[in-house]
């Protein structure tokens, strides 16, 4: 979630209770504008039926991504699911508190942590260049397996022609 803890301290927060608007809520939890516009698109719709059933999901967003949206809303504590209709719900401000009490309570903590047992499955190594030429043309330096750039080591290869064939 890209938060952008500054709009919300106290002075910012007390201008945007002036002009609420969905927009905001929305880029809260996505970059993005078109998934933004679909989560905001799908909160308006639950704000103003009450309720959305999914088979009354506007019909500019297909059901799997409606439900996709609405299910990370009920996530959030933003909306509930309840009888296979959606509606809001003001769960939403208790995790985000507790949230911040937590970050709170490690920033103040002094234990040792050992990352690498905490994130055991993560790559750690550094990943290989994938694409694009490694060593230029010009330039004489060596490659890491030993050969010459844009060449090999063997000398019986290099007189070689094409495909191996003498």
């Amino acid at each position: 979630m890209p938060i952008r803890y500054w709009e919300f301290e106290d002075a910012p927060l007390k201008e945007k209770l002036k002009n609420v608007n969905v927009k905001d809520i929305a880029k809260v939890f996505f970059d993005n504008d078109t998934e933004a516009y679909r989560f905001a698109l799908l909160l308006l719709e639950v704000k103003k039926a009450g309720q959305l059933r999914l088979k009354h999901a506007p019909k500019s967003i297909p059901t799997a991504t409606a439900k996709r949206y609405l299910d990370f809303g009920v996530e959030l504590g933003l909306l509930k699911h309840e009888s296979n209709a959606y509606e809001l719900t003001d769960r939403f401000s208790k995790p985000f508190r507790n949230i911040a009490t937590y970050i709170k309570a490690w920033m103040d903590s002094n234990s040792n942590e050992d990352i690498a047992v905490e994130f055991a499955n993560a790559r750690t190594d550094k990943q290989h260049k994938r694409g694009g030429r490694r060593f230029s043309a010009d330039n004489e330096e060596s490659a890491p397996d030993g050969t010459k750039a844009g060449g090999s080591s063997n000398a019986e290869e290099k007189e070689a022609g094409p495909a191996g064939v003498p």
